[in-house]
């Protein structure tokens, strides 16, 4: 199996500003043109695109592709149950959304220390064990977001765990909040198989700022900048599927070109990614991958990931009349950074561990100051 994989969480919308609002037809062009190339993983849940993605992938991949052509990818999403009654039938309701009898991989999504114990106690990974006994799911697995120390205590008291999906990318490496380093080692020492999700960090690793884009360019001028990131999740032995969250025909066809006949990272590409790091640590100021998970259940409607984009963007590329421009367009239509109540449900939902309540009152200081007009030009 080739090892990119098509995440199917920012998927290519008609409408920007409605995460439902897919792209039936590009997405179609999208499945085929990546079976074609030879590549069969795509992973989906229950949550994407607010319960439309695996719909989507019914439409696109079930209902136009033999069943042994691909393989497909499902979590159970573990802060919605609250009875074991509850994994039954949003499982079944998976089934009917992606139109299979089975998936391929099943995972416990997103585990946490709260969520771990919250599993563990209504009977989630017994219930995952009786699923694959009865043929519904082929492989168990856990999205994990949490510290190593967690996940090795995770590894011995399952044995039944067969793979783990892990935040890993470049910039997270050395992290101590996100620990991609100490979680891969973690999983290769209980020698689980790991599926890396995030390889991009959210396409932050695409825009990243000019001076590393000159220490890329300069190495090899025909590289996306995107592609260094992926190759660098790819080159780590341990990883059988690197998840891309691909959100646009293009995007597609240069993870395909680059992993069609996959080369690992060399020294000096290493040496080029580390000092890329520190340029880019420099810059960094919320480090917001786009996952929305912060954004369902917010009281006040608040534009969370758009609104982190904008404000990074301010601190990455400098100030902009344009930026603020955009941030009024979005405020037309969801809650200001300013209405934040500071209910903490976005903070207990984020696998990155943002302090997103006092971030959103710095983006509130930073871009609600100014007035624009519509064309993105300061009264």
């Amino acid at each position: 199996m080739k090892k990119l994989g098509f995440g199917l969480m920012r998927l290519p919308l008609i409408d920007p500003e409605n995460p439902e609002s897919i792209d039936q037809e590009q997405l179609n062009k999208m499945v085929d043109h990546f079976l074609e190339e030879g590549f069969t993983y795509f992973d989906t849940a229950y949550p994407y695109h607010q319960g439309k993605s695996e719909v989507a992938i019914r439409k696109a991949l079930v209902e136009r592709h033999p069943r042994e052509s691909f393989t497909l990818t499902d979590k159970l999403p573990t802060w919605i149950a609250t009875k074991y009654e509850d994994y039954e039938a949003i499982f079944e309701e998976q089934l009917e959304r992606c139109g299979v009898t089975y998936f391929d991989y099943y995972l416990l999504h997103s585990l946490d220390v709260k969520r771990y114990a919250e599993t563990s106690k209504l009977g989630g990974f017994k219930f995952v064990k009786k699923l694959k006994e009865q043929g519904k799911i082929r492989h168990i697995g856990i999205s994990f977001h949490d510290k190593a120390a967690l996940l090795d205590q995770i590894l011995m008291e399952h044995p039944e765990i067969e793979y783990v999906q892990l935040q890993i990318n470049y910039l997270d490496w050395d992290s101590q909040l996100i620990q991609s380093g100490k979680c891969y080692e973690v999983a290769t020492k209980h020698k689980r198989p790991v599926i890396v999700m995030e390889p991009v960090k959210g396409g932050y690793l695409a825009n990243v700022p000019p001076e590393a884009v000159e220490l890329f360019k300069k190495y090899n001028p025909d590289l996306s900048i995107a592609s260094w990131a992926i190759r660098f999740a790819a080159s780590l032995e341990n990883v059988f599927m690197v998840l891309s969250g691909m959100s646009s025909f293009e995007q597609m066809a240069d993870n395909v070109s680059v992993m069609k006949n996959f080369v690992p990272l060399n020294d000096e590409e290493m040496r080029i990614i580390k000092e890329s790091v520190e340029i880019i640590k420099k810059k960094v100021v919320i480090p917001c991958t786009a996952c929305r998970y912060c954004v369902d259940g917010c009281p006040k409607h608040i534009a969370i990931p758009e609104y982190f984009a904008i404000f990074n963007e301010r601190k990455t590329f400098g100030p902009t009349p344009v930026q603020v421009f955009f941030y009024n367009n979005l405020a037309r239509e969801h809650g200001k950074a300013s209405d934040c109540i500071a209910c903490g449900q976005c903070e207990e939902h984020c696998p990155q561990h943002i302090k997103i309540i006092d971030a959103l009152r710095d983006v509130a200081k930073e871009l609600e100051a100014e007035k624009e007009t519509t064309q993105g030009v300061k009264k």
